[in-house]
């Protein structure tokens, strides 16, 4: 092998985080490799948000069809082209795609290297192309945002059965008759949803008690009922023991309280969470401490125990950021739910409002589900909230800006929004506050 070249930054991995620090750091002069093993915009742009959210629409529009007649419209039989679906979903991400990877090439000081990358050593980067030639690189401060892929579950026979994960469901080009889904995390919830209003029987298989289990339990009894409104198939307290073909399709065997059960559909969809790249990357190569279940400890500077090795992304290890769910309607979440303020014994208000009590939702008649806040008491900042309703992740984004800016809920409950839209709802949210 050559000499190793050396550059002044490394990034591994082109996604949310990596492609922009690539760029800026070019701009402030640093000689920088960005290097990506498949394709530019990591998870979210080509597997992930793009696409997932962008398939999401049609189901929508597909629901919204069903219910034309509510709204005073007539319309004819409706009718889903999975193939027309996989395509807009494949143009939108490769606009996406094909544009970030434009502006990468022709910025000045960035070398834009696709290969596969693992540690040799602290500072050393050794890339496999896909011609099987090999290369080193060396530098002082290195970037890992390498991300996460699928987990694939300890299910006896799952090598025997055809199965998909949340990549490949979406190069379906027919609705499967019954999918199945293994998980009730938001990966099943969003793709179980989806495919239940393209036509499909769908049922999800759950281990624990309820689903989403990060939420509290009024949340996911909430999420469920929906679902099930929905026409999804949920069991909950099901744990898998294995699987089997049966025909063109699949059995799951599993366990639920009334005993030993099996089920039989066209298609499984395995959902069980996700797991970092860390072992691909050979991280301990470079020393770089891990936890437990693979993910990249960092500190407050997002460095890990290797000085100017720095893990950005989902590669690392937990921060509680804000997210949505993307079911219909929303579930927006940020900061402290009320089952994690309790436990850490903190002096709580909360209030919750039905959407029922929103006018905007009403209007456009979708109020399922509800708002909820959790408040300090004593200096009345807001702790955290689930919104679980129309545009949740919207409403959510003014709470958690409320939050940065350390505003009490008392400016929210006072606030003159414009009427009628959503956030109007957070003067009444509040005000029980004071109930």
């Amino acid at each position: 092998m050559s000499t190793p070249e050396h550059y002044d930054a490394i990034i591994i991995g082109s996604g949310q985080a990596g492609t922009p620090l690539a760029s800026a750091l070019a701009a402030g002069g640093f000689k920088t490799a960005l290097i990506e093993r498949e394709h530019v915009g990591g998870c979210c742009v080509n597997e992930g948000c793009t696409p997932t959210k962008t398939m999401i629409a049609s189901g929508r529009v597909a629901y919204l069809a069903r219910r034309a007649a509510d709204y005073g419209v007539h319309t004819g039989e409706i009718g889903i082209d999975m193939a027309r679906i996989r395509q807009r979903k494949r143009d939108i991400v490769a606009s996406f795609r094909s544009g970030s990877q434009a502006r990468l090439e022709k910025t000045p000081r960035l070398h834009l290297i696709f290969a596969a990358a693992h540690f040799t050593g602290p500072k050393t980067i050794e890339m496999v192309r896909k011609d099987g030639s090999r290369s080193e690189l060396t530098a002082e401060w290195i970037f890992i945002n390498a991300g996460c892929r699928p987990a694939v579950p300890a299910l006896a026979d799952l090598e025997s059965v055809s199965y998909l994960t949340s990549t490949s469901i979406m190069e379906l080009d027919a609705v499967p008759e019954h999918l199945l889904v293994l998980g009730g995390g938001y990966v099943g919830l969003e793709f179980g949803q989806l495919f239940r209003r393209l036509g499909s029987r769908v049922t999800i298989i759950q281990a624990g008690a309820q689903l989403l289990d990060r939420e509290d339990s009024d949340v996911a009894s909430e999420v469920l009922k929906i679902l099930q409104q929905d026409g999804v198939n949920v069991l909950l307290n099901a744990k898998a023991q294995k699987v089997a073909k049966a025909g063109p399709g699949v059995q799951l065997a599993f366990f639920s309280g009334n005993g030993a059960r099996s089920m039989d559909a066209s298609h499984l969809l395995i959902a069980t969470g996700r797991v970092p790249n860390t072992e691909l990357l050979d991280v301990s190569a470079a020393g770089i401490i891990t936890d437990p279940r693979g993910f990249i400890k960092v500190d407050a500077k997002l460095q890990t125990n290797v000085e100017g090795v720095y893990a950005l992304g989902d590669i690392k290890g937990g921060r509680l950021l804000p997210y949505t769910v993307f079911i219909d309607p929303q579930l927006g979440r940020i900061g402290l739910s009320e089952t994690e303020a309790r436990a850490q014994k903190k002096n709580i208000r909360v209030a919750k409002m039905p959407m029922t009590h929103v006018a905007r939702a009403l209007e456009v008649d979708e109020s399922r589900g509800f708002m909820k806040a959790v408040v300090d008491a004593d200096s009345k900042q807001i702790l955290g909230a689930a919104v679980l309703g129309l545009e949740g992740g919207e409403i959510m984004s003014q709470l958690q800006l409320a939050i940065m800016g350390r505003l009490p809920y008392t400016v929210l409950r006072d606030a003159v929004f414009a009427h009628p839209t959503l956030a109007e709802s957070l003067n009444n949210l509040f005000t029980l506050i004071e109930a």
